[in-house]
Order: structure tokens, then C-alpha cells, then sequence
């Protein structure tokens, strides 16, 4: 029971860290695209 209950909770974890891993790099694609925009405006003006 308690090596059943080590083990999903080891699962959930490394699912978390994944999860937030590509969150990062959604956030981080994000972040460029607002740069190059800003920069795009920066040059035209």
C-alpha cells in the first residue's frame, strides 16, 4: 500500500514538472513575440 502510494506521488510529480516546463516555454515564445513587435514599432518610428 504504502510503495503504491510512493509511486503515484513520484508520477504526479514528474507529470507537474513537465506541465510547468512547457508552460515555460509558451511564456518564453510568447516574451519574443512581444519583443520583436516592440521592436518592429521601435524601427518604424
Amino acid at each position: 500500500m504504502m510503495r503504491t502510494l510512493l509511486i503515484t506521488l513520484a508520477l504526479l510529480g514528474l507529470t507537474a514538472c513537465e506541465t510547468t516546463k512547457g508552460a515555460g516555454k509558451d511564456i518564453q515564445k510568447a516574451g519574443q513575440a512581444i519583443t520583436g513587435a516592440a521592436q518592429d514599432v521601435q524601427e518604424s518610428l
